[in-house]
């Protein structure tokens, strides 16, 4: 097996999205007052994995409005490098959360014609790559068109020399469930790393267990697939055989990111193991199990505070049990 070489980086392409939130305080007879926080999958991930301590790069289409120097200033604090990352016209995506009292967010989308979904190919065969582990992308900027299928294209260019991992991040307002079923065997053929909530699976292959999912997944040539379950933890199927690792107590403040950092913390993890920069042959199961124990971990501190504000390496290594956490084989 091959071990990353320090300073080995992860690349994440996708979205950033301006998640507003309704703020009581503010808010008034005739008046609805909103709090705007960066967010959007991809760049959740991206700042999860620079604060866990993995060495990423954001691969962005960054708007001249407000909201793209906002991105632009979280991505960088938590010490995103932005190279590769391009200037648009075009306007920044907006979506406005509604959190119900279990804290679970439910999006409406405003984003037409915005800056995430217009990649071309020349701005993407200029990205940066040379020093790179993994590439790492899905949600709206891979089903979005026309970028999207542009960017399919350039994973089925740079995956001879990357681990590819895809989160499909299902998003039912913004694009119909059936053309992410249409595209997901494709993704699968392109992906070495298939990440998914729960709720994804129901939208993707309803009516069919997690476990039948991963075998037809698997077969479509996805290697490793993880399957986060909320507060029942993780599933992970590693080329058919399988793992469930528990989700750590914690007092859930909101979800907001939660996925999102469950995958930065398996893909830091998996980098730090040594096991991306190719097709996973060297992958074990003992691995996938600490893994996605680790990512596990790195959820639930994320749940345990308002929005999507991951955790910094400390922060899990703090809570985080010198033995591990007990899995199951199944």
């Amino acid at each position: 097996m091959t071990r990353s070489q320090p300073g080995s980086t992860v690349a994440v392409l996708g979205e950033c999205v301006a998640d507003a939130f309704v703020d009581p305080r503010r808010s008034g007879p005739g008046t609805l007052a909103l709090r705007v926080l960066p967010g959007g999958g991809p760049a959740n991930t991206a700042v999860a994995l620079a604060r866990l301590g993995t060495a990423t790069r954001f691969l962005g289409r960054f708007s001249h409005d407000a909201f793209g120097g906002l991105f632009r200033a979280h991505l960088s604090d938590s010490g995103v490098d932005l190279t590769g990352s391009v200037t648009a016209a075009d306007p920044s995506s907006l979506a406005v959360a509604d959190l119900d009292e279990t804290g679970q967010a439910t999006y409406t989308f405003y984003g037409d014609s915005a800056a995430d979904w217009q990649w071309t190919a020349p701005e993407l065969a200029g990205t940066r790559l040379d020093d790179t582990t993994c590439l790492h992308t899905g949600s709206l900027a891979l089903i979005r068109r026309p970028g999207g299928g542009r960017i399919e294209d350039h994973l089925a260019r740079v995956r001879e020399h990357v681990t590819v991992s895809i989160d499909p991040n299902v998003r039912p307002r913004f694009v119909a469930p059936s053309a992410y079923r249409e595209r997901l065997p494709h993704w699968c053929a392109l992906a070495d790393i298939l990440r998914l909530s729960e709720d994804d699976l129901t939208l993707l292959a309803p009516d069919t267990s997690a476990e039948k999912a991963c075998d037809t997944w698997h077969a479509a040539g996805a290697r490793l697939i993880v399957i986060t379950l909320g507060e029942r933890g993780a599933l992970a199927s590693l080329d058919g055989r399988r793992v469930t690792v528990p989700a750590p107590a914690t007092d859930v403040v909101d979800t907001v990111g939660a996925g999102d950092s469950f995958t930065a913390g398996l893909l830091h993890r998996l980098n730090a193991l040594g096991h991306l920069g190719g097709r996973l042959d060297g992958l074990t199961f003992e691995d996938v199990s600490d893994a996605c124990t680790y990512a596990a971990q790195v959820a639930a501190l994320t749940c345990s505070v308002p929005g999507a504000n991951p955790p910094h390496a400390r922060d899990v290594a703090r809570v985080r049990p010198a033995g591990g956490t007990n899995v199951s084989v199944v």
